[in-house]
């Protein structure tokens, strides 16, 4: 009798560890795809970008922040950021894109593992101190939020063979103030291991939602 009583407890005990550890599993969300060139529409796609497939990081830039500083891209190294591409003097879809990353500073402002990157595509204009008027007027932290300036050639070719938020085409015409990359409403989540995990409308405060939700889920991940 008491065999069977205990028999009976041991199978309870091991139905009530099963059950506890396959919720634990139901509660677990999928990990964020890693974003490769083969994963995108192929317009956005550099053609010498598109055979490498798989294994895509983002590649080494070095631009001047607000501050003067020079960031590279070591100083994101190790870290999970946020890239998006604007300019200072854009009256459409930029001011609402800031407005909503101001929110992702506001969200992780004591994470110092959460870096933001705002690349311009209008560097004539702006300047280390144009960038630093813009940048006080968004109360960007300048240790975590960085607009970033440089030459005009090199600020394109990432946006065209790293963050693919540039067609080929467009990236022909440089100077083109009319090109659909100038408004460009992209924001790009980056791993610690420079990989591109999201694409996100910066001027959908859904999308922007979605965004921390997902930056919360990389900064867990490998933990």
């Amino acid at each position: 009798m008491n065999r069977v009583i205990f028999l009976v407890v041991f199978i309870l005990i091991g139905i009530g560890f099963t059950y506890y550890f396959v919720s634990l599993d139901a509660n677990k969300e999928d990990p964020l795809p890693i974003i490769n060139p083969i994963d995108l529409e192929e317009e956005m796609v550099d053609p010498e970008m598109i055979r490498i497939g798989r294994g895509h990081t983002i590649g080494d830039f070095s631009f001047l922040n607000q501050e003067g500083e020079t960031i590279t891209s070591d100083a994101v190294k190790g870290k999970i950021y946020v890239a998006e591409y604007f300019f200072t003097t854009c009256k459409s879809i930029c001011p609402e894109m800031n407005q909503q990353m101001q929110r992702v500073q506001n969200e992780f402002k004591f994470e110092d593992d959460l870096k933001i990157l705002s690349f311009t595509v209008d560097p004539e204009v702006d300047t280390v101190a144009q960038m630093k008027w813009y940048a006080d007027r968004h109360g960007a932290n300048p240790k975590q939020w960085h607009f970033l300036t440089g030459d005009k050639t090199d600020l394109y070719q990432l946006a065209r063979r790293s963050y693919f938020v540039l067609k080929p085409a467009e990236a022909q015409n440089l100077g083109d103030a009319g090109s659909d990359f100038i408004h460009t409403n992209n924001f790009v989540l980056v791993d610690r291991q420079s990989r591109i995990r999201g694409y996100y409308d910066g001027t959908s405060e859904v999308e922007v939602s979605l965004l921390i939700h997902d930056i919360k889920l990389l900064m867990e991940e490998g933990k």
